[in-house]
């Protein structure tokens, strides 16, 4: 909200689809992972740095929520199909990548697999929100 109590909209929407199934570590593993990406490649989602009324400085953050939504294997694979054929920003989180340790090999591992064959756990999209909601068909939001 601004000062004013005028809602603020976003043309835009950051949202992480996760599979149902994952234990809530993995959850937010996989989220924090998923977006991490994003400021890097769209510094236009990054807010100004904050500071608490002692001065103190903190580090920046998104400027606008990152919503989050599950759904069943067979979600997260026509997600991933749907923002391909939208050519949409994503990132993936693929089942593999938990028995990894490092980003090498995190890399590695998505690589060795075909896309049409990652066993995907989690999916982020950006984009206008229009089609970032028609990505998520099928999706609910997380609870």
């Amino acid at each position: 909200m601004t000062n004013d109590s005028t809602p603020v909209r976003f043309d835009t929407k950051i949202a992480v689809l996760l599979r149902e199934d994952l234990a809530s570590w993995q959850r937010l593993n996989v989220t924090a992972f998923l977006v991490s990406g994003l400021g890097n490649a769209f510094p236009e989602v990054v807010g100004e740095p904050y500071a608490d009324a002692d001065g103190t400085p903190y580090l920046p953050m998104f400027r606008q929520p990152v919503l989050v939504f599950e759904g069943a294997k067979e979600t997260l694979t026509a997600a991933h199909g749907r923002a391909l054929g939208r050519a949409l920003p994503r990132s993936v989180f693929t089942s593999d990548l938990f028995s990894t340790g490092n980003d090498r090999d995190n890399r590695t591992a998505v690589r060795a697999v075909r896309g049409d064959d990652l066993d995907l756990v989690g999916l982020a999209v950006y984009g206008p929100r229009n089609a970032v909601d028609k990505v998520l068909k099928g999706a609910r939001m997380h609870p």
